[in-house]
Order: structure tokens, then C-alpha cells, then sequence
């Protein structure tokens, strides 16, 4: 049985702009969670994203997402691509959709069954972080189901500098995220 989840977002602009109101704090310590990715290395800005994603999972009894390197790989390779083409969509300029590039990757080809999903955000100035990506996305409710999706087992979260959008750029502070997810049976 296979079985494919997306969600799409209109969270871009709130981010970009600001305007979603900063939530309480959040309960995890991860570190650089406040920090901008344009500050770090995006290897630490995938680490904070994973905890803050795995804190909001674990805290609700769901087991911990293990990063996987094809998935990562395929979503680094997709926020880059939105960055440099300056589109912001599950699907690309090119009509790729998530499920065709995660199929491109070894992924799929060790399970009878699978079920994948995708979550994408940017952000620019403050709303740029691992933490107000994450807060975003618990305030989206397809997001949130992603995220809390109890059958998701594995992710890819990539990070690039810049916005998909013309006019912001990374030295304007902005950063776009993918998480793609997904389980193998």
C-alpha cells in the first residue's frame, strides 16, 4: 500500500513579514533554535529544527523523527532550487512533485510500503529561526498534522540561505525550509 500526504502553506508571508505573534517560549533547549541559519553552519540549523520538531513529538508520547540522508538530501536539494529559482510550491517550475524527486533517491526502493509528506516555510529577519519556523508550523494545522503524524518515522530537513521570492535575498536575512518525512514498511 502506498500512501502520499502534502501539505501546502500560506505561512510564507506571516513569516516573512513578522506578522505571526511570537508564541510562548518554547519547552525544548535546543541549541541555536534563536539563532538565524545565516549565523551557523546549516548543519546546526537542521539540528535545531530536529529537536524542536522531535520535543514537539516526544511531548505528546510519538517517537523521535531520525534524520535520514537521502530524504535530507532531496530536501536540501529543493530549498536550494526554490532559492535560486524564486518559487515557493510543493511543485517545481519544472513539474517535479515531491514524491517524484523523493522516488529519484534510493528511499522507496527498500519498502513494500511507505507513506511520505512535506512541509515548507521561509522566513526573513527574525522570523527566519529554527524556533519561529517550528512554532509557524504548529500553528498551521497541515503542518501540525505532519508533524505530529504518529507513522512518520524518518526525515530530511533541508535548509538553504535566501528567500524564494524576488527582493529578499540571505543578505536581507532570510532563509527556506523543507522537511520531507516519511515511514517504510
Amino acid at each position: 500500500m502506498q500512501r502520499l500526504t502534502r501539505t501546502a502553506t500560506a505561512l510564507a508571508a506571516a513569516l516573512a513579514f513578522g506578522l505571526l505573534a511570537p508564541a510562548a517560549g518554547v519547552a525544548a533547549d535546543c541549541e541555536g533554535q534563536d539563532d538565524s541559519p545565516d549565523t551557523m553552519a546549516l548543519s546546526d540549523a537542521r539540528e535545531a529544527t530536529l529537536c524542536l520538531l522531535n520535543d514537539e513529538r516526544t511531548s505528546r508520547g510519538l517517537s523521535a523523527l531520525r534524520e535520514h540522508p537521502e530524504l535530507r538530501s532531496t530536501a536540501q536539494n529543493y530549498a536550494r532550487l526554490m532559492v535560486s529559482e524564486r518559487f515557493f510550491d510543493h511543485v517545481s517550475p519544472g513539474g517535479s512533485t515531491m514524491l517524484d524527486r523523493i522516488k529519484r533517491g534510493d528511499y522507496l526502493r527498500s519498502g513494500r510500503s511507505w507513506i511520505v509528506g512535506e512541509n515548507l516555510a521561509w522566513g526573513s529577519g527574525g522570523a527566519q529561526t529554527p524556533a519561529k519556523i517550528v512554532r509557524a508550523w504548529m500553528k498551521s494545522p497541515g503542518h501540525r498534522k505532519n508533524i505530529l503524524n504518529g507513522r512518520f518515522r524518518d526525515i530530511g530537513i533541508g535548509i538553504s540561505d535566501g528567500a524564494p521570492v524576488r527582493g529578499v535575498t540571505a543578505a536581507n536575512g532570510a532563509a527556506t525550509y523543507v522537511n520531507n518525512f516519511g515511514a517504510r514498511g
